[in-house]
């Protein structure tokens, strides 16, 4: 069964695309917590941070960087963002489908909630 990511890169759901390539998509959350929330998601289904596997080292080093250059392209990196990897239902996890969530455009504080 697909995952709710994979769903919206086959078309199947609508996003607010903002970067896709062979790895990766990127898509604004549909309840954002900043000003700017984006979500950086794998192509292929990883579960969650915990479940993945030496094999997946390019694919989560692809991760971060698509979220630096994103931020960097939305004028983020100038003033700050955040970027957090939820895992499991006391980590805020609520899609089974490992991402990254790009947060900014507002002043962010620590600890988080």
């Amino acid at each position: 069964m697909k995952t709710l990511f994979e769903k919206i890169y086959d078309g199947e759901i609508p996003a607010d695309i903002v970067h896709r390539d062979e790895i990766c998509c990127a898509f604004r959350d549909i309840s954002p917590q900043a000003p700017t929330h984006i979500l950086v998601t794998p192509r292929k289904a990883i579960p969650r941070i915990g479940e993945a596997t030496p094999a997946d080292q390019e694919i989560l080093g692809h991760l971060l960087l698509t979220a630096g250059k994103i931020a960097r392209d939305l004028g983020l990196a100038e003033t700050g963002f955040r970027t957090v990897i939820n895992h499991g239902p006391h980590g805020g996890e609520t899609v089974p489908h490992l991402h990254v969530h790009l947060l900014g455009g507002r002043q962010l504080t620590w600890p988080p909630g």
